[in-house]
């Protein structure tokens, strides 16, 4: 499979890149890189798509019907030399971004990192080949082999920006522009960092990023669309690195999420908070899972995380925007790998979706009845 150039648009009607049946026995994502809630995405025509990376491939599961309960997959496109992590956007066009890393040796031994994406145009669809974005050293292999895992966004304008941690701990970023062009790597400083980085964007267009260090959450905002980001007010909490994730709460105001580095348990903030609210006892691993819809005609804010004292799938919900009543976290499902995954399918039910401990995916859909209960899991 040719990886081509950053530099050249492609259109919805070039050739795809080969696609098959994943083998019998589904390999599990790889554990030792942070989990995500991304893979899980309702397309333009309602249909529910998960993604999972593993060792040299991506797979990907498709609802037949929007709503199920049937799916499709899991179909494998090759990813070679990719490391086993996406970070996953989505524009208003509906096109999904694959992002992700991918580390190789040139044939003299020397050491070659490169930011990379695939593209899925519609649901069902074979995604396009991976294309080259770069990394902030193109000059030093050696600096470059250093950076982290990608975070990725689509703006207002449909271009896509991705973000990595550089090797001062601050963050580098990149965006394309509508000609299939890319801009040059911006230095946005800081320092610190240690897990991933997690970019987030408000119905306003306006992007946000925040990033852990050992006491302290980096932020990083815009005034307005298409300003360079300027360094924010940092949260006062000390996050587990990987378990940031953020929501759009109230129109042009995002919550930020992430387990206590200590505790393990949930907090949320957001500018004009003085301090984290906590949502809820028991400890979780890895990023929360957020869906902000309406069960029962109130707008709550639904939360999925994986429960580390069982494994399991635990589930939560709250009125938007009003942590003083806390959350209490209920167990489901059989465990998991990774992080739970939600959205919402064609038929307007909650999903929570996790992938079980022999690799296969697991979906547990809302109830037709009041509240958040979720009929029996699915194996897919």
């Amino acid at each position: 499979m040719a990886v081509w150039s950053a530099r050249k648009s492609r259109r919805p009607d070039d050739a795809p890149s080969r696609r098959s049946a994943a083998p019998f026995g589904t390999p599990l994502p790889d554990a030792s890189l942070p989990a995500t809630t991304d893979w899980l995405v309702r397309g333009k025509d309602g249909r529910l798509t998960a993604y999972a990376p593993v060792e040299g491939a991506v797979l990907r599961w498709t609802e037949k019907h929007p709503g199920g309960p049937e799916w499709t997959g899991p179909e494998s496109f090759p990813a070679p030399d990719i490391v086993p992590y996406l970070s996953i956007a989505q524009g208003s066009d509906g096109y999904v971004h694959l992002v992700s890393l991918r580390r190789t040796r040139l044939a003299d031994g020397t050491p070659a990192t490169d930011v990379v994406f695939a593209l899925q145009y519609q649901s069902g669809l074979a995604m396009r080949d991976w294309a080259v974005v770069g990394n902030p050293y193109p000059n030093d292999p050696a600096l470059a082999e250093k950076i982290g895992l990608p975070a990725a966004v689509i703006d207002s304008e449909g271009s896509l920006h991705v973000f990595v941690r550089n090797v001062g701990g601050g963050i580098c970023g990149r965006a394309s522009v509508p000609s299939g062009k890319w801009n040059k790597w911006a230095d946005l400083k800081g320092s610190g960092i240690t897990g991933a980085i997690s970019a987030s964007i408000t119905t306003e267009g306006l992007m946000e990023l925040v990033a852990p260090t050992r006491d302290h959450i980096l932020r990083w905002t815009q005034e307005t669309r298409g300003v360079k980001f300027q360094r924010a007010e940092d949260v006062p909490a000390s996050a587990e690195a990987g378990s940031l994730s953020t929501e759009e709460t109230g129109t042009g105001r995002l919550t930020h999420f992430w387990h206590d580095a200590d505790e393990g348990t949930v907090r949320a903030w957001r500018p004009g908070d003085k301090a984290p609210s906590p949502l809820g006892s028991g400890a979780g691993t890895g990023p929360v899972a957020l869906l902000r819809t309406a069960v029962d005609g109130h707008d709550c804010t639904i939360m999925a995380r994986r429960d580390a004292a069982t494994g399991r799938p635990a589930l939560a919900a709250y009125p938007t925007e009003d942590e003083a009543l806390g959350a209490t976290w209920t167990l489901t499902g059989e465990p998991c790998v990774g992080a739970p995954a939600l959205a919402v399918d064609g038929r307007g039910r909650v999903v929570m979706a996790a992938f079980g401990t022999d690799g296969t995916l697991r979906v547990a859909r809302q109830k037709p009845e009041p509240g958040l209960a979720l009929e029996a899991w699915a194996r897919v």
